[in-house]
């Protein structure tokens, strides 16, 4: 199938940021068991496969809570310089616990600051990466 051009080069990137679960294994007292792995240990050796995903391009998103989930909605903003779009498609949805939201929630800050150091400083304002942007009214 056709991967969009802004995927083919994330799929491409070499560096990749790993969001596991530690061990289940609770720790032993036997004096031959070797000691527990840390969780980055258990992460490196994780096998990812990739070869039943669909990859999908987001420019929104929407997070919502419940006591026991995080719910992340993800779509298309068809008017990104438009303060309030009419309608915007959801995508995916993805629900997640709350652990698992706060690991995803670190791996991609440490994510988007490799980017920063990397290109300079994201400007998440629309309006103030415009070029031409309309008079304020």
């Amino acid at each position: 199938s056709e991967v969009h051009p802004v995927s083919r080069n994330v799929l491409q990137h070499k560096k990749e940021f790993i969001l596991a679960s530690p061990s289940e294994n609770p720790k032993s007292d036997t004096p031959n068991q070797p000691a527990p792995q840390t969780e980055q240990q258990a992460a490196a050796q994780i096998e990812v496969s990739i070869d039943q995903t669909s990859t999908t391009y987001a420019n929104f998103c929407r997070v919502a809570g419940a006591p026991e989930e995080v719910v992340v909605d993800f779509g298309i903003n068809a008017q990104p310089a438009v303060e309030a779009p009419r309608t915007i498609d959801v995508a995916q949805r993805i629900v997640m616990n709350y652990y698992t939201a706060k690991r995803f929630s670190q791996v991609l800050m440490m994510s988007v600051q490799q980017h920063e150091r990397t290109f300079g400083v994201i400007e998440v304002d629309v309006q103030k990466r415009i070029t031409n942007a309309p008079p304020q009214k």
